[in-house]
């Protein structure tokens, strides 16, 4: 498991680089993502642990993949540890492995998640056109989309529209899944 300051020097970095790359100010940023400046400037400076649903907030902002401020900095490497991950403090039953990160010329991004507890993980809009595809590995899974919510048995697909407001809740204790995530 990487140690979560490490983490978070992680993700300040790559928010500073993406920010200052487009001219952005603290202002604009907090403008664009939803995310006050006060706190963008603690992200920045490693002195806190963005939650999972503030990281989307940002990234979706800012016009970038959420695997770019997680994924392991040797992201060409050619086979992938699969006990590499990301536990956020704020989101304890929350646990994301980038499976692989964000890739310009397919426009896709992977996952390993794993949600414990019954923990319910909410997410805005992401941006427009946006899709995820969704296999169980274990567990069930809910997924809310719309006032909707499907359940999602081990072993099953579901194709989410991301570009709207959408929810993830374990159902038995622990369940485990890949996220494809398609930026088409």
């Amino acid at each position: 498991m990487t140690d979560i300051s490490t983490v978070n020097q992680q993700i300040g970095q790559q928010l500073k680089t993406v920010r200052t790359a487009k001219g952005w100010s603290l202002d604009k940023t907090a403008t664009a993502t939803g995310v006050s400046k006060a706190m963008l400037g603690q992200i920045e400076r490693g002195e806190s642990s963005p939650t999972i649903a503030t990281l989307w907030k940002i990234a979706t902002g800012l016009s970038c993949s959420f695997s770019s401020f997680i994924a392991h900095p040797d992201v060409h490497q050619q086979v992938f540890s699969r006990e590499a991950g990301s536990t956020f403090t704020q989101d304890p039953d929350m646990q994301v492995k980038t499976l692989f990160a964000f890739n310009p010329q397919t426009r896709i991004e992977a996952f390993e998640i794993t949600l414990s507890r019954q923990h319910e993980q909410r997410s805005g809009a992401h941006s427009v056109g946006v899709t995820e595809h969704i296999h169980v590995i274990s567990g069930v899974l809910d997924i809310q989309q719309g006032d909707h919510w499907h359940r999602v048995h081990t072993g099953a697909q579901f194709v989410l529209r991301a570009d709207l407001p959408h929810a993830y809740r374990d159902v038995q204790g622990k369940v485990c899944f890949i996220d494809i995530i398609s930026y088409i």
